[in-house]
């Protein structure tokens, strides 16, 4: 099923996102979580993609797997940076072979080891997903930033762009996290200013490791609100404390973002399901009145 078509059934749509194991790993591990993780009914699971396509092989079994032998709908990620545009051809034909109907179109970062004088075919997510629009039969999902990416100069800019990810043919959205809700709907008025109409579903992660979140936001640009940074601060050294306390601010995050009436939420697991089956165990009433609403 097309993920656009989950968007005109029903709102909020609920979905995961995981990443493949890295290869010194089975990847039997993942299935493992994917089995406690379809316990939870979301509405698609999306699988992550190596930089420079060091997970390939095993995005397409998983996101094959997920959609095949666990009847979820997938989303499979795919960068484009390092590749050709042959490399490309070929994997969108793997992908459609496998049954996988649903791509996140990214740009990706560059490999370490690329050569910066290298001839790139792509250099923006929106000549990839141009690329995929000709093949037909595929629902594209792009990606956009609540804080503007980290390369723009400002958010009006990268909303700017955004909309002509939206006009090569994205089909919904999925955000980079973030932390402070007013940023997302700050960032919700200016699509609507510049007239991008298509779903944008909200990517939401749990933080349980001060290390692992100042590292994610080095990457992303993100920021930190002040009452998330005490938390961080007081329960550095508690791991139960702060997990429980991630746990709560998520919550707490998707609670009013539901209530605002976003598209969706895109939970970053980080691969644990426990994580997921506590947030989502605090949604529960929350969503079934949500979906009462809607079908009222």
């Amino acid at each position: 099923m097309l993920i656009k078509d989950i968007f005109n059934q029903k709102r909020p749509v609920i979905s995961f996102e995981i990443f493949p194991p890295k290869k010194e790993y089975p990847i039997s591990t993942i299935y493992e979580t994917i089995e406690k993780l379809k316990d939870l009914n979301p509405d698609f699971i999306s699988v992550t993609y190596g930089s420079g396509g060091g997970n390939r092989d095993r995005t397409v079994e998983i996101a094959s797997t997920i959609k095949n032998n666990y009847g979820i709908e997938s989303l499979a990620h795919l960068t484009c940076i390092a590749s050709s545009r042959n490399e490309i051809q070929e994997i969108l034909h793997h992908l459609k072979n496998n049954g996988i109907d649903n791509i996140l179109a990214l740009r990706g970062d560059l490999p370490k080891d690329l050569d910066s004088n290298s001839c790139m075919s792509y250099m923006y997510a929106k000549d990839l997903i141009s690329q995929i629009v000709k093949m037909n039969g595929f629902c594209i999902g792009a990606a956009a930033y609540p804080e503007g990416h980290i390369e723009s100069e400002n958010l009006e800019e990268d909303v700017k762009y955004l909309k002509e990810k939206v006009d090569a043919g994205a089909d919904f959205l999925i955000t980079q996290l973030f932390f402070d809700n007013e940023m997302f709907y700050n960032f919700k008025d200016l699509t609507v200013k510049y007239g991008i109409n298509v779903p944008i579903t909200a990517g939401i992660l749990p933080v349980l490791n001060k290390s692992q979140i100042l590292r994610i936001i080095t990457l992303s640009g993100a920021s930190l609100p002040k009452k998330f940074i005490r938390i961080l601060d007081k329960y550095e050294y508690s791991p139960k404390a702060l997990f429980e306390a991630g746990i709560a601010y998520a919550t707490e995050q998707i609670i009013d973002l539901l209530s605002w009436g976003v598209d969706g939420i895109h939970l970053y697991t980080m691969n644990k399901a426990e994580v997921a089956i506590k947030i989502i165990d605090n949604i529960s009433e929350i969503k079934n009145a949500l979906n009462q609403v809607n079908f009222a």
